[in-house]
């Protein structure tokens, strides 16, 4: 499997304070990884400097055949580039209808005059039918997005980012807040992304990313310290000091 994503020897700091410390980490173009560690780790500063948010002070952060540097790109220019990411808190707008919402996150035009020229086609429509299938939501296509459940938010969300077709999803704490029903449900979700993209997944509820069934990177204090299968991970004795706390 080739590497979609590299990046190798990342630090950054935060007045003195290292928030990365010479991180390496390295993803494939279909492949599924959950990311733990406590907090404080990095996680988040992590998906930051990913997505172009926070520049390292050192490093490479490499991507696609072309291995391009995302540190040469602004954060509009890495999401056009393939790399969607989705936040802990679910931002879907409200007062527009499940259908809108998904309508207005098609891969398309950005421009103003593309905006307001905009009419839907019969591929768009049923990009949309397509998509609230693939998240559970294709009986609540005309329900206002406000209406549904935080679950539910959640899917339209990762909804939305698949519609932008990224090549690579990261996912803050999907499971945050969810039934037992609506974790399984998320689950199967990111589980059917990861085959036709890179997925990575940055979440606390162990027992959800024992569901994910893929490899697991544990951050701590900015770098890598073990990666492996859950149960690999869960029974290395640095991993048990500093995370699992026994």
């Amino acid at each position: 499997m080739s590497t979609l994503l590299e990046v190798s020897g990342v630090s950054v700091s935060f007045d003195g304070f290292k928030a990365i410390n010479n991180l390496s980490f390295q993803i494939g173009e279909a492949e599924m990884r959950a990311v733990i560690g406590p907090n404080g780790a990095g996680k988040t500063t992590f998906m930051d400097i990913i997505t172009g948010k926070t520049r390292p002070n050192d490093g490479r952060v490499i991507w696609g055949e072309k291995s391009v540097s995302l540190l040469s790109m602004s954060e509009s220019q890495i999401a056009q580039a393939g790399i969607g990411r989705k936040f802990q808190r679910p931002t879907v707008f409200e007062d527009q209808s499940v259908a809108d919402n998904l309508m207005l996150a098609l891969k398309k035009k950005r421009g103003p005059l593309a905006v307001l020229r905009f009419r839907a086609s019969e591929a768009d429509r049923a990009a949309v039918a397509d998509l609230a299938e693939q998240i559970g939501l294709a009986a609540a296509l005309h329900r206002k997005s406000g209406e549904l459940s935080h679950g539910q938010k959640q899917w339209l969300e990762i909804g939305m980012l698949l519609a932008q077709e990224p090549r690579l999803l990261l996912v803050d704490e999907p499971a945050a807040g969810m039934t037992a029903a609506e974790r399984e449900h998320t689950t199967a979700l990111l589980v059917e992304a990861a085959k036709t993209r890179a997925v990575v997944v940055v979440e606390h509820d162990m027992e959800f990313v024992r569901r994910l069934g893929c490899k697991v990177t544990v951050l701590h204090e900015g770098s890598v310290l073990a990666e492996g299968s859950l149960d690999h991970v869960t029974a290395d004795e640095k991993v048990i000091e500093v995370y699992l706390g026994r």
